[in-house]
């Protein structure tokens, strides 16, 4: 997904553990549907299923995502 538009940026604020410096991953988002979109690194350690993706975030990630919506 290059377009942004309806998402809202929960984590990058340098907090949590930011392994990609000031850059732009990984990241968890929210959508105006109120679904999460989540980026990093891709995970192989399985195969999901045909349109379905896994990736493996750090646990800073999370936390800063959970801060950011006041859980």
């Amino acid at each position: 997904m290059t377009d942004k538009a309806g998402l809202t940026r929960l984590t990058g604020s340098g907090d949590g553990d930011d392994t990609c410096g000031q850059g732009d991953c990984p990241n968890v988002y929210r959508t105006d549907r109120g679904t999460f979109v989540v980026q990093g690194d891709r995970f192989t350690g399985f195969q999901p299923p045909d349109g379905e993706g896994l990736v493996e975030i750090p646990e800073g990630v999370l936390r800063e995502a959970i801060r950011a919506l006041g859980w």
